[in-house]
């Protein structure tokens, strides 16, 4: 499973950084959910509302690129520390990912 868990953050980091949408997406399950940690409210729900958000982020953001800075592994979980550049408001922020993986796809997100 940790072997499985890193190839898809990696490959959706990497289609992250490459603006790629379907690859990206390619990697989450149909029901799919985005969380906010430690509330657990979603944010994002299922692969369309996915679709939506993501493709409006690499449009209004052609240079977003996510750098890792850290990545921890612990059985389905893989755990991402971020330092996310090139958003269209200038801003730069460290972001946190802790994702779920079930099967071969990742199925939850939770961002603190």
């Amino acid at each position: 499973m940790e072997n499985m868990g890193v190839r898809l953050a990696q490959k959706q980091l990497d289609a992250y950084n490459a603006q790629n949408l379907e690859e990206f997406l390619s990697v989450y399950s149909e029901d799919v959910q985005i969380m906010e940690f430690p509330s657990n409210r979603v944010t994002t729900n299922g692969l369309k509302e996915m679709r939506e958000r993501y493709g409006r982020l690499f449009k209004e953001n052609p240079n977003n690129h996510a750098e890792l800075l850290a990545r921890i592994v612990k059985e389905n979980h893989v755990i991402d520390h971020e330092y996310v550049t090139g958003r269209a408001n200038g801003k730069e922020a460290k972001a946190v990912a802790i994702y779920e993986i079930q099967g071969d796809k990742i199925a939850k997100v939770w961002f603190l």
